[in-house]
């Protein structure tokens, strides 16, 4: 039997030619419009996307024939899994392609910040020398409460302990046991650099609040390079305008690109980058073939990994 896969986004050639392999039929163009995404999908047996391809209601209703669906990466917060599950649409993520690189750009993020590199930089490059202004602090010895250990935050441990670091986590779903978990208000108490690895659930859409960062140290430090989602922006702002929290480092924004008026933008004491913790040339070609293998083993053998909706596959 012959099945069709769209691929509406941008995807490493390799896994598409690993999908005509298999004697599929594969619509990927490249970077695909609204439009014409809606206009292929009713053919479509299994589509595979990345961050920039919303699965609403409506594409899913268009979606006749769809069975599977694979987000190239970690993050589903671009897919409606309810209406998925009510369209018997499985969907699966590639959790482990994207672990390193951002593990290492959460790394990059934390010494940037806690060194003032790009202030040093910027400052150079209009010639000046101001080695007292951009007085930095040491890792080692500091304490870094991870939020969110799967994967990634795992991987951070890692990287922190080489440092030096005390390390503590939260997270829900790990059991009390593991090393260094404790409660997530103890975690804001005792934490001197706070870095985020949590997805966007309605747990967990706005964790970085008022509230929450009343309960942080005075002088912490922020690095979010998970989901956008999970920072107030304007309570985290006046945190960091009033002192209470010295600086932060971001790589991602509840929406991307952030707004003109996003109050963290411009900010002294805050990095940003445009989403890049996953943008590595080895993670794009892991992660895309990991969909590509996800899809064809779906489709060919009915194996489905790493599900996130378990309601369809009822």
């Amino acid at each position: 039997m012959s099945y069709c896969v769209l691929v509406p986004d941008d995807l490493n050639r390799e896994s598409v030619e690993l999908l005509k392999k298999q004697s599929f039929k594969v619509i990927a163009p490249g970077k695909m419009t609204r439009d014409e995404t809606l206009s292929a999908i009713p053919d479509a047996d299994a589509l595979i996307i990345r961050s920039a391809t919303k699965v609403d209601a409506e594409l899913l209703q268009a979606a006749t024939k769809l069975s599977a669906i694979v987000r190239a990466g970690v993050g589903i917060d671009n897919i409606d899994l309810d209406a998925a599950s009510e369209h018997s649409v499985v969907v699966m993520n590639t959790p482990d392609g994207n672990t390193i690189s951002t593990a290492e750009y959460t790394f990059g993020l934390l010494l940037s910040l806690m060194r003032n590199i790009p202030a040093g930089h910027n400052s150079l490059s209009t010639r000046r020398w101001e080695r007292k202004l951009f007085m930095g602090a040491e890792l080692h010895g500091k304490t870094l409460g991870i939020i969110g250990f799967g994967r990634i935050g795992r991987a951070v441990a890692d990287r922190a302990w080489a440092f030096g670091m005390n390390v503590i986590a939260s997270d829900p779903f790990v059991d009390d046991d593991v090393a260094g978990m404790v409660e997530l208000d103890e975690l804001y108490a005792r934490s001197d650099i706070i870095s985020l690895h949590c997805v966007a659930t309605e747990q967990t859409r706005g964790m970085i609040c008022a509230e929450n960062i009343a309960k942080m140290k005075p002088g912490a430090y922020v690095i979010n390079a998970a989901r956008g989602a999970v920072i107030n922006d304007d309570d985290l702002a006046a945190a960091i305008n009033s002192g209470h929290v010295s600086g932060a480092a971001l790589d991602v924004y509840d929406q991307e690109p952030p707004s003109p008026q996003n109050p963290l933008i411009g900010l002294d004491n805050v990095i940003h980058t445009p989403h890049l913790a996953a943008s590595t040339v080895e993670a794009q070609i892991r992660v895309a073939m990991d969909a590509a293998q996800q899809i064809i083993d779906a489709l060919t053998a009915n194996n489905f990994r790493n599900v996130v909706n378990s309601d369809a596959m009822k």
